[in-house]
């Protein structure tokens, strides 16, 4: 066979691929268009961590704006509203939406994740991202809670910084249940046990302060016992001053931090 020939073959045999090829993608292309969704799936990828929403809170706000594709071809179904129309919930932080050849609709939620609540001047949760988010009514979240004149410049600066710092110190995580902010802004912590009121004052050097309480627990309060106080004041540099229940102010202890960790009480 001369080789003009044979190139003349191999070429009509790649056009005819090329053209089959073309014809398979328009036909089931076209096909798709018509196919029916008959499955919905939802997906909520972190309510092992948090449940401000669930699959049927999405259904219903879908239902709710005739969004839910079920029943409908999957040419009419708009992704891009589903995603749009969720997003404007304030519990959800992303929405992505996608269809499949075989006419499954799916949707993956990923929740917003609160990571303190503000009780004060106004109610709400501050979110991992440092944004306000509102309380659900319907779903409870167990995080530190922060009252008093609490701003919300605060909640999203040096005090996120400040409940960040608790959350990642096992001991201060365990022992702090909540924090209150007084109208001079300076901070008092409420233990989980016991009555004490610790005073951290401004939130300058908060880490050095409760290195200090660390010192006067593990020294101190566990030979004593910190029962007795009522109230433990750490604004002082290299002391914790403390007021025993039932005394008046006035009449205090001070435990002084040496630089040798030693402790040395003494009383006023």
């Amino acid at each position: 066979m001369k080789p003009i020939f044979k190139y003349i073959l191999i070429s009509i045999f790649a056009l005819l691929v090329v053209g089959y090829m073309v014809y398979t993608l328009w036909y089931f292309s076209d096909r798709n268009k018509e196919e029916v969704c008959r499955r919905f799936e939802i997906e909520l990828e972190d309510s092992d961590k948090v449940q401000l929403i669930t699959q049927k809170d999405i259904a219903t706000i879908l239902d709710e704006n005739n969004l839910n594709p079920i029943g409908k071809t999957i040419k009419h179904i708009c992704t891009a509203t589903i995603e749009e129309t969720l997003h404007k919930n304030p519990m959800i932080k992303v929405a992505e939406c996608y269809k499949t050849p075989a006419g499954i609709v799916h949707v993956r939620v990923l929740q917003r994740r609160p990571k303190f609540r503000v009780v004060g001047l106004g109610s709400y949760y501050m979110d991992v991202d440092r944004k306000t988010m509102p309380i659900s009514t319907n779903y409870a979240v167990y995080v530190p809670v922060v009252s008093g004149r609490v701003t919300k410049t605060m909640a999203s600066g040096k005090l996120f910084d400040f409940v960040s710092f608790l959350e990642e110190n096992p001991f201060w995580d365990a022992q702090i249940e909540q924090i209150y902010v007084r109208d001079d802004l300076k901070i008092e912590l409420v233990p989980r046990v016991g009555d004490v009121i610790i005073l951290l004052g401004t939130l300058d050097n908060y880490a050095v302060k409760l290195n200090k309480l660390h010192k006067l627990y593990v020294n101190g309060f566990n030979v004593i016992g910190w029962n007795k106080y009522k109230k433990i004041d750490l604004q002082y540099k290299d002391q914790v001053v403390c007021t025993k229940v039932g005394l008046d102010p006035v009449h205090k202890e001070i435990a002084v931090i040496e630089k040798k960790d030693s402790i040395i009480a003494k009383k006023l």
